[in-house]
């Protein structure tokens, strides 16, 4: 009689990707956390240690882990330093889902859960929200920790692109879709419309289609399938060769939909053609380019923003200080895990102060916002936003 097979685990690359860590502790300096905690339970070789055992069926989904996993950033800075090239992001992402099942959410966090994944994945409908509450004004009467997140969202930032296509100017050197994500239409419009106008210069068209949807980082983050959001940006794609994104956290998302034709649009406009025939202003200003965490450790184009504001002329460009730590934004982070992101948050500042900059530039829209609720003096700008202003962008 033939004896019935195990079932594989559903954690099966998961166990095998975390067996690869040799805990040799490389990690622990580069982990935000950990240095704020100096918890072993804080560090990615002691949380590998915790999701391990809850994979094998050693350890509940008890409280206590979904604190130590809750409170990670997911910055993937840990990955950057390990020697033996460890995945932590991919084992966090196959956690998402077992910790929001065993989370025991009170009301409101579930209605509002419910109701962000809702509105990411119509971003139109979170759009028109947007204007009724900027039109509103109810912005000035919120109490508490609302009040800081009004204060958050750039002011007179203008719409979103409207239009579907964009044709190039002058000689046409090609064509590209750009990808507006959900957040980013309220929040980083300036950005998206500065692209355009860069693009078009360099004679490109770009084309924005309707029916294009969150990357699905959101969903992502909260343990939820994002495969019908892939799906839908790569139908709305459909026929589009190179697809650039303002947002270095997005084009991280994106890059599972559209492994090689995806871009950040640092990267694609250091990559394009044309810019002998641009005339670019002087600016005379101190720019401190800020690293998102994507952008380093995922994307690890980090040299493409600061090899673009280079091209202006007179600009002094220099990195800010503590760029190898993460600001404490992190997608939802600085919602869920308030303490430790103000805490980053401080230092990020301090950093600010100290490097006597104009304009901080930050190719990350989550960031931005972050950082820009808490700054008074430099401007935080996304660097295409900075070039194309000495293009004569309004």
């Amino acid at each position: 009689m033939k004896t019935a097979e195990a079932m594989p685990s559903p954690f099966s690359k998961a166990i095998s990707e975390s067996d690869r860590c040799v805990s040799c502790g490389l990690c622990l300096p580069a982990c935000p956390t950990y240095r704020k905690t100096l918890s072993e339970a804080d560090s990615p070789r002691g949380r590998i240690n915790l999701m391990r055992g809850v994979m094998k069926g050693e350890l509940p989904v008890s409280a206590r882990f979904i604190e130590h996993i809750d409170l990670c950033l997911d910055c993937r800075a840990c990955e950057k330093a390990c020697p033996n090239q460890v995945s932590y992001g991919d084992i966090l992402r196959d956690m998402r889902r077992p910790v929001e099942s065993a989370r025991n959410s009170g009301f409101w966090r579930r209605a509002v859960e419910s109701v962000s994944l809702s509105l990411a994945a119509h971003p139109d409908r979170l759009e028109k929200i947007g204007r009724i509450y900027s039109a509103s004004g109810i912005g000035k009467v919120l109490p508490g920790k609302l009040k800081r997140l009004d204060a958050m969202l750039p002011k007179n930032a203008g719409p979103a692109p409207e239009k579907t296509v964009h044709p190039a100017q002058g000689r046409v050197r090609g064509e590209v879709g750009l990808f507006l994500g959900c957040v980013a239409r309220l929040s980083d419009t300036l950005a998206l419309n500065a692209s355009i106008h860069v693009l078009n210069r360099l004679g490109y068209t770009v084309h924005v289609p309707k029916s294009q949807t969150c990357c699905g980082a959101l969903h992502a983050r909260f343990g939820e399938d994002a495969s019908s959001l892939s799906e839908r940006n790569v139908d709305a794609f459909q026929g589009v060769e190179r697809i650039v994104c303002t947002s270095s956290a997005c084009t991280s998302e994106l890059l599972g939909a559209f492994p090689e034709r995806v871009y950040d649009i640092s990267r694609f406009l250091n990559e394009a053609k044309g810019w002998e025939e641009i005339e670019i202003a002087p600016l005379k200003a101190r720019i401190a380019v800020h690293d998102p965490c994507s952008m380093r450790n995922v994307l690890k184009g980090q040299e493409y923003p600061y090899r673009l504001l280079e091209r202006i002329p007179g600009a002094e460009i220099a990195p800010l200080g503590g760029n190898g730590q993460c600001c404490g934004s992190a997608g939802s982070y600085f919602l869920t895990q308030p303490k430790m992101a103000n805490s980053l948050l401080d230092d990020k500042m301090e950093m600010v102060g100290e490097s006597g900059a104009d304009f901080i530039a930050t190719s990350n829209v989550g960031c931005a916002m972050f950082m820009g609720g808490r700054l008074s003096g430099a401007a935080v700008l996304h660097p295409v936003v900075i070039l194309a202003f000495q293009m004569g962008f309004e």
